[in-house]
């Protein structure tokens, strides 16, 4: 219940009966019988309801609207229900107020967010796949297994590439050096492609990932010595970053004045971070093929760039992950087959 002293300040009385000085002189047996009267003059004079809202944020807005238009105004809580009550000579006022900034908000043009970046399943999958692959090539190597020379045969070396065999662009990314060599391709690429696999899809990204790291050996092999030997997976790793780019540099879904407005460091940045991950990691040490993961991290962008323009509905289908991820094992397998089998020394 209101009460109203003076003409335009307002209190809040959450204790009724209300009494005044008049009420408070007279004797007791009197003062129920003009209490009961002046109620009734009041709720007579407040017969209009006070402004409802459904939360205490949106009657604080109000608040501050009618303050701004100078218009006195209380906000109480009553039956889980926020009020804003104000003097009558000013009810038709904050009324217009409040209808008018309703009005205005409804014409302005809403600010579009960015979609929600949508996730994928089968990334875990791919992960240890990736690993699985790794390690076994890595010990059939290491003991020569089927007495194959693996190293030899699967080593991107630049003049026979550029001479026809294709195919060691592909096994080189099983080979490693060493355990130091194949532990620190193992860490990193495991976490660019768990990333990868979560915005692409296990099968699809990690698809993509052997085919931009094919993609970064062969520019790798024309643009080096013929002489120039190259092996492991940080070309692919680096391919994965340069994926993740490619995601993060998609334009996001704003309408053409937002996009516009959109500053060119916030457009541009994820590739900014990735240029400079790949500063941190991809160059030092003193067998590190620097060219090699430059390559490869452009690539991914190359091919990342349409991967991750694919349809929702096609990296949501659990069909064409399981193709993908077969596509991407099979393209290894047929690439050893090719290696094996090429008359070459052992």
């Amino acid at each position: 219940m209101m009460a109203v002293k003076g003409r335009d300040s307002l209190k809040f009385d959450p204790l009724p009966p209300l009494v005044d000085r008049e009420a408070a002189t007279l004797p007791k047996a009197n003062r129920s019988a003009n209490i009961t009267r002046m109620q009734s003059q009041r709720s007579h004079r407040h017969s209009h309801p006070p402004f409802e809202f459904d939360d205490r944020r949106s009657c604080m807005e109000a608040r501050l609207v009618l303050e701004s238009a100078g218009i006195g105004s209380h906000a109480y809580q009553q039956h889980h229900r926020w009020w804003l009550a104000v003097a009558d000579e000013n009810e038709s006022a904050a009324a217009a107020e409040l209808n008018a900034y309703e009005l205005e908000k409804a014409e302005s043009p809403a600010v579009n967010k960015p979609k929600r970046t949508e996730l994928f399943g089968g990334a875990m999958a791919g992960v240890f796949a990736y690993a699985v692959i790794l390690i076994s090539f890595f010990l059939l190597a290491d003991v020569s297994a089927y007495q194959i020379n693996w190293s030899l045969l699967g080593q991107m070396q630049a003049d026979k590439v550029t001479g026809g065999q294709w195919w060691r662009c592909v096994t080189a990314l099983t080979l490693h050096v060493d355990g130091s060599h194949l532990i620190s391709n193992l860490g990193f690429g495991a976490v660019f492609g768990l990333l990868a696999g979560r915005i692409l899809g296990g099968g699809v990204a990690w698809l993509t990932i052997v085919l931009a790291g094919t993609l970064g050996n062969a520019i790798n092999a024309f643009v080096r010595d013929p002489e120039h030997v190259s092996i492991g997976a940080s070309t692919a790793v680096f391919a994965a970053l340069g994926i993740m780019v490619a995601h993060a540099l998609r334009p996001p879904a704003l309408d053409a004045s937002s996009a516009a407005a959109e500053k060119w460091q916030k457009r541009w940045s994820p590739l900014i971070g990735g240029v400079l991950l790949l500063a941190m990691l991809g160059i030092g040490g003193e067998r590190t093929d620097v060219v090699a993961h430059v390559t490869g991290f452009l690539s991914g962008v190359l091919i990342g760039w349409f991967g991750c323009r694919l349809p929702t509905r096609v990296l949501a289908s659990s069909t064409i992950q399981c193709c993908a991820a077969m596509a991407a094992m099979a393209l290894i397998a047929f690439a050893w087959s090719l290696s094996i089998t090429s008359p070459v020394d052992r």
